[in-house]
C-alpha cells in the first residue's frame, strides 16, 4: 500500500494524519541517500540527432553524512546505567535479545536520511484475555519493531509530540503481500493497541477479518485488541532535532540534508564533469591508414589492442593531412578539485559538521579526525541531537521494564536512568577529566559527582562505592 491508500484506510476508519506530500519528500531524501535521483543521476541529453541516456556520477555525501551522524550519535560507546539491579538485567537481556545495539546503530543512520523512526516494543508469545489484557505467564518475551518514517502515521500530536500513532509493518506471505497495521490510541486516558491485517496484493486495501488472518504466518496469535492500562505510549519517536521548515504543524523530523539539496546537486555535478575529464581528456594518436599496417616481417606496426592509437579513413594523406597527429588535451583537475571541496565544506557547514570536516583529495572524500572544541558548531549540533536521543533511549527503558512488570518481572520503571554518550571523537576528554579533578581539588565539585560522570554510574551508586573518607567529607 502506498502512503495514499494508507492515508484513505485512516480517513475510513476515522483517523487523520500529515499530508501525504510529506512521504514524497521522505522518497526524494532516500533516493539521494541511495545515490540514484531520477532526472538527476538518469537524464536524457540531446546530441544533436537523438536523446541518449546518461549516468551522472556522484559521491554519495548524503550517504556518508547519514553515516557519520549516526556513528556519533550511538554507538559501541554509549553507557546506560539503570540504578535498580534487576531492571538493569531484565532491561539489557531485552536490547541484546533484539540486537539493538547493531539494529539501532541502523536506524540512526535512517533517522539521518528519513528524519524519522520510531522503536515499538511490544509483548510476543502472550495470551490475551477476552477483554483485551495481558494474562501474565513464563513464555512472555519483549521484542521490538523497528520502524522507519515511510511507514510512521502520526494520529494526534500537541507541540511536537506524537500522542497517537499508527504504524505500518508490510508483511509477504507466499506470493501474497499484506500490510499490518497497527494503531496506539488513547481511550479514556489509557492506552490501546489496534492491529489489523490488510490485503496489498489482489483486492488492495481490502481489510482481513480476525478469524482469516489466524491462518495466516505470523498473525496467528496476534490480538485485534489489546488494552494496556496505562496512559503512558508503549511507542518512542526518535527524530534528528532540526525544525521541519516543510510544514511546521508537521511534527516528523526532516533528513539531515534536507535543506541541502542543491548543495548535493552541485558536488555530483562537479564530481561527475571531474571523472569525464580525464575520460575525454585521455591521450590519442590519429594515423593514417598508410603506417597502421605491418612491417617487412609481416608484424603489425601498431598493436591493434592499443586503444590510444586511431585509424584514419582512406584517403586522408591525399587530403593533404598529416600522416599522425597526437590529441593530448589538458585536464582542469586543480579547478574541479577546488570545486568540490568548495561545495563539501557549504555542506558540512549547512549540515552541522562545521568547516573543512570533509576533503577531497585523491579522488576520494577524506574525514577531518581531529579534537573538536566545545564551541564549535560540530559539538553545538551532536549536543542538540543527543538532547532527543537522550530523552528516546530514557522512554524506551522505561516501557521495556513497564511490560516487564507485566510479566511478572519485579521491575521498576521508575527508577533512576543515566545515559552518557561518547563525546570522545568531539571533546578533548583528558583535558576535561583534568579540570574535573581539579575542580573535586577545591571543593566545587564533589567526590560521588566526579565519579558518577566518569565512571558512568547514577549519583546514589557513586556514593555508594566512595572510600569510607570520602563518604564522610561529602
Amino acid at each position: 500500500m502506498y502512503e495514499m491508500d494508507i492515508k484513505k484506510y485512516l480517513n475510513k476508519a476515522g483517523y487523520d494524519t500529515v499530508d501525504a506530500s510529506f512521504y514524497s519528500l521522505i522518497r526524494t531524501w532516500k533516493s539521494w541517500y541511495v545515490g540514484d535521483v531520477n532526472k538527476f543521476h538518469r537524464y536524457k541529453m540531446y546530441n544533436g540527432k537523438e536523446h541518449i541516456s546518461c549516468r551522472r556520477l556522484g559521491l554519495g555525501m548524503a550517504k556518508k553524512l547519514s553515516e557519520d551522524i549516526a556513528d556519533l550519535l550511538l554507538n559501541e560507546r554509549v553507557q546506560i546505567t539503570i540504578q535498580d539491579k534487576e531492571t538493569n538485567e531484565f532491561v539489557m537481556n531485552v536490547l541484546d535479545n533484539n540486537n539493538f545495539w547493531v539494529i539501532g546503530n541502523d536506524y540512526q543512520e535512517r533517522k539521518a536520511y528519513t528524519g524519522t523512526v520510531a522503536y515499538v516494543p511490544y509483548l510476543d508469545d502472550i495470551e490475551v484475555s477476552e477483554n483485551g489484557a495481558v494474562i501474565p505467564g513464563d513464555t512472555g518475551k519483549v521484542k521490538i519493531n523497528y520502524v522507519s518514517a515511510a511507514n510512521i502515521y502520526p494520529l494526534s500530536w500537541c507541540n511536537g509530540y506524537i500522542s497517537e500513532c499508527a504504524f505500518v509493518f508490510p508483511k509477504v506471505i507466499g506470493t501474497e503481500k499484506y500490510a499490518h497495521i497497527q494503531l496506539h490510541i488513547l481511550e479514556d486516558g489509557m492506552y490501546v493497541i489496534e492491529n489489523h491485517v490488510v490485503e496489498c496484493t489482489a483486492g488492495a486495501g481490502k481489510e482481513i477479518h480476525t478469524e482469516n488472518w489466524r491462518e495466516l504466518h505470523g498473525f496467528e496469535t496476534m490480538s485485534e485488541k489489546i488494552y494496556t492500562g496505562s496512559p503512558e505510549r508503549q511507542f518512542v519517536i526518535d527524530r534528528l532535532n532540526i525544525a521541519n521548515n516543510s510544514d511546521i504543524d508537521n511534527p516528523m523530523g526532516v533528513a539531515i540534508f534536507a535543506n541541502s539539496i542543491d548543495v548535493l546537486r552541485g558536488i555530483d555535478t562537479v564530481y561527475d564533469s571531474y571523472i569525464n575529464e580525464f575520460l575525454l581528456g585521455k591521450k590519442r594518436i590519429f594515423a593514417a591508414p598508410e603506417l597502421m599496417g605491418e612491417d617487412i616481417l609481416g608484424n603489425p606496426v601498431f598493436d591493434p589492442n592499443d586503444v590510444v592509437f586511431y585509424q584514419l579513413p582512406e584517403g586522408y594523406l591525399k587530403d593533404g593531412g598529416k600522416p599522425i597527429e597526437t590529441v593530448d588535451m589538458e585536464i582542469r583537475a586543480e579547478a574541479h578539485e577546488k570545486a568540490i571541496n568548495d561545495n563539501l565544506n557549504m555542506l558540512s557547514m549547512k549540515c552541522g559538521f562545521g568547516q573543512n570536516h570533509y576533503k577531497f583529495e585523491n579522488g576520494s572524500v577524506q574525514t577531518a579526525t581531529q579534537v573538536i572544541s566545545e564551541n564549535s558548531d560540530m559539538y553545538r549540533a551532536i549536543s542538540k541531537h543527543e538532547l532527543i536521543l537522550e530523552d528516546v533511549l530514557d522512554e524506551l527503558i522505561r516501557i521495556i521494564a513497564r511490560l516487564g512488570s507485566v510479566l511478572g518481572v519485579k521491575t521498576n520503571p521508575e527508577t533512576e536512568i543515566v545515559i552518557n554518550f561518547d563525546d570522545s571523537i568531539i571533546e578533548d576528554k583528558t583535558a576535561e577529566r583534568q579540570q574535573d579533578r581539579q575542580d573535586v581539588s577545591m571543593g566545587v565539585m564533589s567526590h560521588a559527582e566526579y565519579r558518577a560522570k566518569w565512571y558512568g554510574e547514577t549519583l546514589k551508586e557513586a556514593q555508594s562505592k566512595l572510600p569510607e573518607q570520602n563518604r564522610v567529607m561529602e
